[in-house]
Formats: structure tokens, sequence, C-alpha cells
């Protein structure tokens, strides 16, 4: 049975930093490209950062560049996003894709 669970979420201050994390089971990790994609309220789903199989090909949102960085260790089948600098406008419901698969989630508020 393929699973994703995201975690790491929560309350943080404008500035301040986040690491999720998003366990992946029942797949060979290492045959497969690793997406993270967030919601806001009201908003449709978004496309942050993704990262190819090998941990290279690594792509960013603009909204996000040089403030989050997506890794993978395989070997733990873990994906992670290190989220440093956090905006209000970060605030979201951020969730890990892995083809067809997606995790339930994880929010994040940043807010003073």
């Amino acid at each position: 049975q393929y699973r994703l669970e995201e975690s790491g979420g929560g309350l943080v201050q404008p500035g301040g930093s986040l690491r999720l994390s998003c366990a992946a089971s029942g797949f060979t990790l290492d045959y497969y490209a690793i997406g993270w994609f967030r919601q806001a309220p009201g908003k449709e789903r978004e496309g942050v950062s993704c990262i190819g199989s090998s941990g290279g090909d690594i792509n960013y949102a603009d909204s996000v560049k040089g403030r989050f960085t997506i890794s993978r260790d395989n070997a733990k089948k873990m994906v992670y996003l290190q989220m440093n600098n956090l905006k209000p406008e970060d605030t979201a419901a951020y969730f890990c894709n892995v083809d067809i698969y997606w995790g339930k989630g994880t929010l994040v508020t940043v807010s003073s």
C-alpha cells in the first residue's frame, strides 16, 4: 500500500523557519521524482518545489526561491522541505506528491 505522510507544520512568526518532512511507504522511492505543493485557503493548489529521483534536477517556485530547500533521503524514504524566512503568504496546507499519490497535508501558519 502506497502512503505519504507529511509532518512538521505549525504556527511560526514571520521570518521564522520550519522543516517539513514527508515519510513514504510502499514505494521504491529511488524511482520517483517528488514534489511539494501547497494550497492556501480559497486558492488553488500550487507547486512549491520538486526533486528528481537521484536528488538532482531541483526546481522551486519563484515565490520560494532562496528561502526553501528541498532534499531527500531515499534510504530512509523521506523527503524534506526546509523553509526559512517564512512570510504570511506562505500560510497554506503543504502536501507531498509521488506519482499519483498525495499525503493528507500539514498546515503551516505564518503569523505574528
